[in-house]
């Protein structure tokens, strides 16, 4: 007798189709609000931030609908999408770990090999940097060209390629959702002044500073991302 292969299911998207099972037997009719995060947190027996990944696919999904402030909504069916159940793709949360362990090293390695003119060009891009506040394309590009720039300065293109594919990462859909809700309009005034302290320990060549205040600014971005209301 052949037995089935067991499937490893992401936590976010057990906890989305779990929530599915439930709209559909009736248990959150449409219109109603889902309890609030951390009411589910509490009963699944899991963080927060896992619920949060898990309501954006189901509103990237059609299933509920996300009014910031205001709470969770299950949508009306025509707005329900066919599909049962939630697709299994990267975890949005491991994806911001994966940067914050990778982008501390490279920050690191950048402090201890840029050269004379990389550290110039970091300025120059750190200058334009700081003088956008407002989350959109524009402040997307120049802060995409900082982290691609650090990584250059490792002096491994390797390293620099790693970092263009996680970087690329963030443009799926879910992300893009989840920036939307929670990333609100100052978000680029905390996140440079930690791009200032980075590129600043750097520049002096300092490789612990570097390494810590990269993984201090990854760690803001997951709190604003999956800690903050």
């Amino acid at each position: 007798m052949e037995l089935p292969q067991l499937k490893v299911e992401r936590l976010y998207r057990q906890i989305s189709n779990l929530l599915i099972g439930c709209i559909q037997r009736g248990q959150f009719p449409p219109g109603t609000m889902l309890p609030p995060e951390r009411e589910l947190a509490k009963q699944l027996g899991v963080s927060r931030s896992s619920i949060r990944e898990a309501l954006i696919a189901l509103e990237i999904n059609g299933w509920v609908e996300i009014r910031t402030g205001n709470g969770v909504f299950v949508c009306q069916p025509q707005q329900q999408e066919a599909e049962s159940s939630v697709s299994d793709e990267f975890s949005l949360k491991s994806l911001i770990k994966a940067r914050q362990i990778f982008e501390a090293m490279a920050a690191e390695l950048a402090a201890r090999n840029a050269t004379d003119d990389q550290r110039a060009e970091l300025q120059e891009i750190t200058q334009d940097l700081i003088q956008l506040n407002v989350n959109d394309e524009k402040f997307l590009r120049e802060d995409k060209r900082f982290h691609l720039m650090i990584s250059e300065m490792t002096g491994n293109e390797v390293l620099r390629d790693m970092m263009e594919y996680l970087w690329n990462k963030r443009k799926s859909s879910r992300f893009v959702r989840l920036e939307s809700h929670y990333a609100q309009t100052h978000f680029p005034l905390e996140m440079n002044r930690d791009h200032e302290n980075i590129a600043q320990a750097i520049i002096d060549r300092d490789p612990q500073l570097a390494r810590q205040y990269m993984e201090l600014h990854l760690q803001h971005v997951y709190d604003r991302l999956f800690i903050e209301k």
